[in-house]
Parts: structure tokens; C-alpha cells; sequence
């Protein structure tokens, strides 16, 4: 078993992506610009967005954090993002999801302008993506890529099992692991919370991307000998061995499915730190005015 180490991976991305923009600044263009709107005081969303804004000064980019009470309203953050949109010295900009009840965040997500949302969530992007065409391709899915890349995982002609269907993850890497890529080039299954004979498929998987957000799911009995397991999983839960009386659980009971696998990621420290670098890597390009090509 070898454990797919992201926070190693991460620094590397980040080193190559900082002697970039080091490249960039000596020839008098300036640092690639990205924003974050955050909306409220969720405890979680706080944590992402200053580890963002860390990661930006880590590269050289230069970083903007707009913050909002939660009593703003659907217009007036639409508003917002109009002006963004409209910053040329801004190259990408993002929403901190979620975002309260009172704002749609499909509208959201929607009013951000395709050139400029280094999430990947816009529609036209998704759309491109889906169909193999240049686009921004959304931070997970994108991580997940450059992991099975990095470690020269094969990938082709293999029997891939993505469980979970959202649209932030499992509909996005399905379709990249579709792709005549490398990584990519897989036979896809989708398995969610519909799915009868789950166990049946995942024993059949060369690969399981567990992305469903329920803490230890997939365990030892549901992973066949030699399998790599990508676990996307981060969930909350309490803890008594933390100082903070929480820990991040994955979606894998890693412990018992570790020994069974030719490749896992851990939780934390597998997928979670590729996510940010890929936003940087998305920032990135949209600066050089280019975009991810398949």
C-alpha cells in the first residue's frame, strides 16, 4: 500500500506555480489577482478562505477578501460580482459557498463571468468540460486528476467507481475520468444514495472516488484486493483525542481498508490541499489569458 501524500504534492504545485509568477513579475507583468467573497461568519467557510488567502501570498499573487454580513441582500451581492466582473486588474474571483438562504446560489454562480470563475462552476465551463473543450476545470476534480497524474496511477481501461453525484465532485471527475485523457481513458460507474447494489460494483472497481460525505462508508468488505481509493470525504466530527473537539473524518474507514489498497489518499492531507492549488493553478492561467486543455 502507498499513501498518495496531497500536502506533498501540493508544495510541489506551489513551488513551480510561485517560480511562475516570479517569471511573470520580471518581465513587468504584475501578479496574478484573485478574490474571495465570503458571506457570513460560517466557521468552516472562514477557515477556507484564510487558508486561500495564505496560499495566494505563498505564490506571489496578489489577494483580495471581500466580506459580507449575511443581511446582504440576492441583488446587492449580484451587484457586487457585476463589479468584479468588470475589474480588469482581477484575473478570477470566487463565492464562498454556501452562502445563506435568502440567495440562490445557482444565480450566483451563474452572474460570475465564465472568464473569470477559477471555481469551474459556471455552466458554460462545466459545459466545456463535459465535452473535452478548454475550460476551468473545478478545484476537486481537478486535484484528484493531478494526484493519479503524479503518481503515474494507470488509468486507462480501468474500471473507475465514483460514489456521489454532486455537482462540485462526482459529476465533474466521472466526466474527466471519461475523457481520452491520461489521467482519464476509465470505464465510469456513478453510484449515489439510489444505487442498489453499491457493494456489488465498488468490488468490481480498479478505482473508487468515495465523494458522498458520509463519514467511514466505504469499508474493507466494498474494496476489492489492490484497488486505489480516492477519498474526498471531510466531515466534522467530534473528538475527544483534539484540542479542538473535532476531527476531519473521510468518507473511508481507512484504517481497515488501507492494507487492501495498492493506493489511498489519507484524510486530512490527501485530496483537501490539491483543491486550493488547484484554484491557484486556475488563477494562474486565467492571468496568462489561457485555460485548461484536455
Amino acid at each position: 500500500m502507498k499513501l498518495i501524500d496531497g500536502k506533498l504534492i501540493s508544495q510541489q504545485i506551489k513551488a513551480e506555480i510561485a517560480e511562475e509568477v516570479k517569471a511573470m513579475v520580471a518581465t513587468g507583468k504584475r501578479a496574478p489577482h484573485l478574490a474571495v467573497i465570503i458571506v457570513g461568519h460560517d466557521g468552516g467557510s472562514e477557515t477556507y478562505v484564510a487558508s486561500k488567502v495564505k496560499s495566494c501570498h505563498q505564490v506571489g499573487f496578489q489577494s483580495t477578501k471581500i466580506a459580507f454580513e449575511d443581511t446582504i441582500t440576492e441583488a446587492e451581492l449580484l451587484a457586487e460580482i457585476e463589479k468584479l466582473n468588470n475589474n480588469p486588474e482581477l484575473d478570477g474571483f470566487i463565492v464562498q459557498l454556501p452562502l445563506p438562504k435568502h440567495i440562490s446560489e445557482q444565480k450566483v454562480i451563474e452572474a460570475i463571468d465564465y472568464r473569470k470563475d477559477v471555481d469551474g462552476f459556471h455552466p458554460i465551463n462545466v459545459g466545456r468540460m463535459s465535452i473535452g473543450l478548454p475550460c476551468y476545470v473545478s478545484a476537486t476534480p481537478s486535484g484528484i486528476m493531478e494526484l493519479l497524474k503524479r503518481y503515474e496511477i494507470p488509468t486507462s481501461g480501468k474500471h473507475c467507481v465514483v460514489i456521489g453525484r454532486s455537482n462540485i465532485v462526482g459529476k465533474p471527475i466521472a466526466s474527466l475520468m471519461m475523457q481520452k485523457t491520461n489521467p482519464g481513458d476509465s470505464t465510469v460507474t456513478v453510484c449515489h444514495s439510489r444505487t442498489k447494489n453499491l457493494k456489488e460494483l465498488t468490488l468490481q472497481a480498479d478505482i473508487i472516488i468515495a465523494a458522498l460525505g458520509s463519514p467511514e462508508f466505504l469499508t474493507a468488505d466494498m474494496v476489492k484486493e489492490g484497488a486505489v481509493v480516492i477519498d474526498v470525504g471531510t466531515t466534522r466530527v467530534p473528538s475527544t483525542e483534539t484540542k479542538s473537539g473535532f476531527r476531519l473524518k473521510g468518507d473511508v474507514k481507512f484504517d481497515e481498508v488501507a492494507p487492501k489498497c495498492s493506493y489511498i489518499t489519507p484524510v486530512p492531507g490527501g485530496v483537501g490541499p490539491m483543491t486550493i492549488v488547484s484554484l491557484l493553478r486556475n488563477t494562474l492561467l486565467a492571468a496568462k489569458g489561457e485555460v485548461y486543455s484536455f
